[in-house]
């Protein structure tokens, strides 16, 4: 078994004033009631003591000193001709829906299996089926078309 003794009393409440400061500890960090805040002078727009502004950029002058346009080309004499541009209407789109009713165009075609087709598939059994398949039919089921 451990021989320490049980902690009884309650640990030291965690409070700032009892924090030391300074550089001895809590980081060496002091924060006083403006932590944070805009210095007055710095709000007011006006620099703060000490503040120099840079001195202004000297331009060149001189004939070298700027930027010289170079002399472009010279303006060409085009013919006064006239261009008539034809706009050819587009093309209407059509959208073909996979397995939809060429009569109608409006419903989606249902596979249908012929009387021959399933007396096939049952009396032929291993080739049947392929007879079968081979004699579906092909309905639409908004107007009744038939296609196979």
């Amino acid at each position: 078994m451990d021989s320490k003794p049980l902690l009884q009393e309650r640990p030291p409440a965690y409070s700032p004033s009892s924090q030391p400061r300074g550089a001895g500890g809590g980081g060496g960090y002091e924060y006083g009631p403006n932590y944070g805040a805009i210095p007055a002078a710095a709000a007011a727009g006006q620099p703060p003591p000490g503040f120099q502004p840079p001195p202004p950029y000297p331009y060149p002058t001189g004939p070298g000193a700027g930027y010289v346009v170079p002399p472009g080309p010279s303006p060409h004499n085009f013919p006064n001709t006239t261009y008539t541009i034809i706009q050819q209407p587009l093309p209407t789109t059509s959208v073909v829906v996979v397995g939809g009713c060429p009569a109608c165009r409006v419903g989606v075609l249902e596979d249908t299996f012929t009387c021959l087709g399933v007396l096939c598939a049952i009396v032929f059994f291993p080739i049947g089926i392929l007879f079968c398949l081979a004699l579906r039919q092909r309905r639409c089921p908004n107007c009744g078309a038939t296609f196979g």
